[in-house]
């Protein structure tokens, strides 16, 4: 999966400028969403946790055919996570490459956004011919994450026009709700293991080179992120191939300081 994290957005739930209000709850649907917020909590990694909210997407929310999750950061940069099939990569790597759609645009600031029909949208008409001519007939977006510049967004799509109604939004937006508060408990737990890890391997880095050279600890850590500003790199990676190798080019071999 990418690497943008973020909570959910304080006003996600709001419905799209298509929505007429004409959609109700049913008991049936909150037994649905609790069952799905139960299986997420089963998943520990973000890209089967994506997986798993696109597939119940497409199974659940009426009208939807296809499915992805956008990362979209600094707001230019898109990449498709977890898609169904091709259509939602396609449509994401259109997004990329005209710089327009609804991910880089109207889902930062309306959270929900509905494409009744792309042959006659009008908000963004480069993309929404692309989109067209790539096979979608409409598209309905919910907002996941937004941190800054970085968003992350649920895409839904129909081979056909007008695929969506007020019974598509109202239960997606539930959806929605619900998909995100798990992503980002998800999140902050894989950020947490990455932690751990890279505290482990530097620690493990440390204790080579204070055996090697005959240094303390301190002296160790200070050669070592001495190699990662030299070298540009992260001293993660550099602890991580030290430890594999045993060896690193960087570190002369009168070292001592």
């Amino acid at each position: 999966m990418s690497d943008a994290t973020g909570t959910p957005g304080s006003g996600q739930n709001e419905p799209s400028t298509h929505n007429t209000g004409s959609a109700v709850g049913t008991e049936q649907l909150a037994s649905r969403l609790s069952e799905l917020a139960r299986s997420l909590q089963q998943q520990n990694e973000p890209d089967d946790m994506l997986e798993e909210i696109v597939s119940a997407a497409v199974a659940l929310i009426p009208g939807v055919q296809e499915g992805s999750v956008s990362v979209v950061l600094n707001r230019k940069h898109v990449s498709s996570h977890a898609a169904s099939g091709d259509l939602p990569r396609a449509v994401d790597a259109i997004q990329q490459e005209i710089g327009q759609g609804p991910c880089l645009d109207a889902v930062y600031e309306h959270h929900t956004v509905q494409v009744p029909d792309m042959r006659t949208e009008q908000r963004w008409p480069l993309f929404a011919q692309r989109a067209y001519e790539a096979g979608a007939g409409s598209l309905l977006a919910f907002q996941l994450f937004v941190e800054g510049n970085n968003l992350g967004a649920l895409n839904l799509y129909s081979y056909e026009v007008n695929a969506f109604d007020d019974d598509s939004e109202h239960i997606g937006m539930l959806f929605a709700s619900h998909a995100s508060v798990a992503y980002a408990e998800v999140q902050k737990v894989e950020q947490l293991d990455r932690a751990v890890t890279t505290r482990d391997l530097i620690g493990q880095a440390k204790g080579i080179v204070m055996e090697r050279f005959d240094i303390n600890g301190n002296q160790a850590f200070n050669l070592l992120t001495r190699i990662s500003r030299d070298t540009n790199r992260k001293l993660r990676d550099i602890a991580e191939e030290l430890v594999e190798r045993r060896e690193l080019d960087e570190i002369p071999r009168h070292e001592r300081d």
